[in-house]
């Protein structure tokens, strides 16, 4: 493909239009084709992994934006209110427009939009129910369900808030998070409800779960929720890596004398942990997890 010069056509032969096409080696070769705009998005993707506002000669470093250039796109986003530059402290954080940027995300609703129909195809193929969640403080929020036909009422409504700590897809999430994190969430024993008698109590013994859920790469709730069911859950990233979502798979299991989960002869853990596993990939993708540079 060649570019288009519009230098010397005659004017007045009707309606024309400039056109600028840029060169195939240009598009094709990994480079973003407007420099400017990835390097504004790169600066407003940084401000907002940042525990605080940070100053422009860090962004430059960690970008590999020359200095001189950062400066002019903060002024341009600073104009529009994207950032705001703290005079007196020498940083620059984001400013009330990209606030709103937020507030028209949760408004949107993309992740559950996007999420609805993996869940939809996780239920096709396990053919129990279905959820997505995320966290709330020390709860998560379900956003999602999709029930299976003819299988058990759950929860898990959306809009239901449970304890994170006792839930599959909680447990997901905060094996994702940091520890300190989690330390602050979960600080001592009154942080900890329960529902079924079951389920850490302590911050020693929820931290010791943790680490077996980072150790599988999934998590699991045998009757802390209700009893007879049974959920596996798997965390969904963001293209930063932090824990945006979890999905999980809830399934009824059988109750011996004793009141303990016995053993599920219609589902084999190992194959519905492969599904999910499979739809919070698919679900990573979808919300743009890989593209981060």
């Amino acid at each position: 493909m060649r570019r288009f010069h519009t230098a010397g056509l005659p004017c007045d032969t009707g309606p024309w239009h400039p056109v600028s096409v840029m060169p195939d080696e240009f598009a094709t070769d990994g480079r973003p084709q407007v420099p400017a705009a990835d390097q504004t998005l790169r600066i407003l993707s940084f401000l907002a992994r940042q525990r605080g506002p940070v100053p422009a000669r860090t962004m430059a470093t960690a970008l590999g934006i020359p200095r001189s250039t950062v400066y002019h796109l903060l002024a341009a986003l600073q104009e529009h209110q994207f950032v705001v530059h703290l005079p007196e402290d020498r940083r620059w954080g984001l400013g009330i427009a990209a606030f709103e940027l937020a507030g028209g995300y949760a408004r949107q609703e993309p992740l559950a939009r996007l999420g609805r129909p993996v869940l939809a195809d996780l239920v096709d193929r396990t053919h129990e129910s279905a959820h997505l969640a995320v966290m709330h403080g020390r709860d998560v929020l379900y956003i999602v369900e999709e029930r299976a036909p003819r299988r058990p009422a759950l929860v898990t409504d959306v809009g239901v808030r449970l304890p994170a700590h006792l839930t599959a897809t909680g447990r997901a999430m905060l094996a994702a998070l940091p520890r300190e994190q989690v330390r602050a969430l979960f600080p001592d024993a009154t942080a900890f409800s329960d529902r079924t008698g079951r389920g850490p109590g302590r911050p020693g013994e929820l931290q010791a779960l943790l680490r077996e859920v980072r150790a599988r790469g999934h998590a699991s709730e045998d009757g802390e929720i209700t009893l007879g069911m049974r959920s596996i859950g798997v965390v969904v990233r963001d293209h930063t890596g932090w824990p945006a979502a979890a999905i999980a798979v809830t399934w009824p299991v059988a109750e011996d004398g004793t009141g303990q989960v016995g053993a599920d002869a219609e589902h084999d853990p190992d194959a519905l942990t492969t599904l999910a596993a499979t739809a919070a990939a698919e679900l990573e993708r979808r919300i743009g997890r890989g593209r981060s540079r």
